[in-house]
């Protein structure tokens, strides 16, 4: 369905460079502020088939393995107390690392399940794999007698590196409308890795800081070399795995929202092979230390290498996170046209103090309900502005994805409408009124109803009602961005 017509040196045009805009949803039929107080809305949940079901308890038992491995080969090699002692310490930094990870993601957060996913994979199924890897290097090394300590740089880097991947990689193939760009690819790369650093530091911190200290001097020094360790090995270089598998995750994304075959392709494996590279490189610090008794190439390679890295790879997630929020100030506008959203809703939703700002004006007129709904609407228009940004980039090459994608679009604007009810027009201080898609239409006390032009600055929160559009018949072809029914003659029906 194509737009009818373009509306022309609007808000919206001002706002950004927009493709057209569409046909006008019909108008409402009464202010949301005569209406009782709905409850709060849902998105839509859908439904787990039996064959997600079948594939859900393969990767539940695949993981569930990999954890019992793990516990039990940890356990028969450091015994209990050491164990112990690695998990306790191992774990200190996680719920850090994790919330910073979490923070880059608070435009469109993730689901919880998939989250969940990447973290349990890193830590029981590639720390499993790895690790049956590199003995099998290591022992075949001495076999012929190489040192071992090539494991480390030939072997260790590519083994972690492809396998703390492999579970991102699975959520790109078989779930690729959950990476929304680079953002979400570091987020669930960053997860895995940490999951991964964890187990491995419980090796290092049961194994040969607490059990080897207590062979050889007793708890006390045991508890000492837990804390050298601690220092070194999590405060100080305790960014290493997560930096190495971010590079993964930038190949991910940008092969996540963009539809050139060969990009999709060779993207992440552009960024997988940077992955192995950095950390064989992190690895071959210390071998060549050893080799040549010269301790400071560790101190060069750490601060001329890894630590301007790190800082770079912080400051593109920084920028990578304002840009998903400008996202929808470029996108949302087609929507504004078609008097789907209003200006401010828009203005509303471009930084995280816009966002809060709302949040507390929704506390304030609808109470924590209100706060839920808003969340819930924030949500919504991100994965809105998200799809919008995906159709241009032509991302849906089949027609059935062009209908998910048009049917999602649909549920996505059902939902904020829904949303939006729960909030809109319970602010005495704000007036009554329709935006068209150009202009608004205040009802004013007296009974009159004027038009008035949008401000150059819109103001938050929203000042006006809209109600959500019936539920459309979708057509057949594919038109950005799948509006629906006719425009009407005027803001309000007659006898209004």
């Amino acid at each position: 369905m194509r737009p009818d017509q373009r509306a022309t040196g609007d808000y919206a045009d001002r706002m950004a460079d927009t493709p057209p805009g569409g046909a006008l949803p019909p108008p409402p039929t009464a202010p949301a502020a005569s209406s009782p107080a709905p409850s709060t809305p849902t998105m839509p949940v859908r439904r787990l088939g039996w064959r997600r079901f079948l594939a859900l308890a393969g990767v539940v038992l695949l993981i569930a393995a990999g954890a019992v491995f793990m516990v039990f080969t940890l356990g028969e090699s450091l015994g209990a107390a050491a164990l112990l002692v690695g998990v306790i310490a191992a774990i200190l930094p996680v719920p850090v690392l994790v919330s910073c990870f979490l923070w880059l993601d608070r435009y469109e957060p993730e689901p919880m399940k998939y989250l969940i996913f990447c973290f349990a994979w890193g830590a029981f199924v590639s720390t499993a794999i790895s690790l049956n890897v590199n003995e099998f290097f290591a022992g075949l090394f001495k076999h012929q007698g190489l040192p071992t300590a090539l494991t480390a740089v030939l072997v260790a880097p590519f083994i972690e590196e492809l396998t703390k991947a492999a579970g991102p990689i699975l959520l790109l193939i078989f779930r690729r409308r959950e990476f929304s760009g680079i953002t979400d690819a570091l987020v669930y790369c960053g997860l895995s890795a940490i999951g991964f650093a964890m187990v491995e530091n419980i090796l290092y911190l049961g194994g040969y800081g607490y059990r080897t200290g207590v062979e050889e001097y007793g708890p006390a020094t045991g508890a000492q070399q837990v804390i050298a360790i601690f220092i070194v090995r999590i405060l100080l270089f305790g960014f290493a795995h997560p930096l190495f598998t971010s590079m993964t995750g930038v190949g991910l994304g940008i092969a996540a929202r963009t539809a050139d075959r060969r990009v999709r392709f060779l993207a992440p494996i552009a960024g997988l092979l940077l992955a192995m590279m950095l950390h064989g490189t992190w690895n071959l610090l210390p071998s060549l230390a050893a080799a040549t008794g010269q301790p400071v190439i560790v101190l060069y390679g750490y601060i001329g290498v890894m630590v301007p890295i790190f800082f770079g790879m912080v400051g593109l997630a920084i920028w990578l996170r304002a840009w998903e929020g400008r996202l929808t100030e470029r996108t949302l506008p087609d929507y504004v046209r078609a008097g789907w959203l209003t200006p401010p809703e828009v203005a509303a939703l471009g930084s995280l103090g816009r966002r809060h700002a709302a949040r507390t004006w929704a506390r304030r007129v609808a109470g924590d309900g209100g706060v839920k709904a808003m969340r819930g609407y924030q949500f919504a228009a991100t994965r809105l502005a998200l799809l919008r940004d995906g159709m241009r980039r032509g991302l849906d090459r089949k027609p059935a994805e062009r209908d998910r994608t048009a049917r999602e679009e649909r549920e996505l604007l059902e939902a904020i409408g829904a949303y939006r009810a729960f909030f809109v027009g319970r602010d005495p201080q704000t007036p009554v009124g329709v935006w068209d898609g150009q202009r608004y239409h205040l009802r004013f006390p007296d009974g009159s109803r004027r038009a008035v032009e949008a401000p150059d600055e819109p103001v938050v929160p929203i000042p006006v009602v809209l109600a959500p559009p019936p539920p459309p018949a979708f057509p057949a072809g594919y038109g950005p961005p799948g509006w629906y029914g006719p425009r009407p003659a005027a803001p309000w029906p007659p006898g209004a």
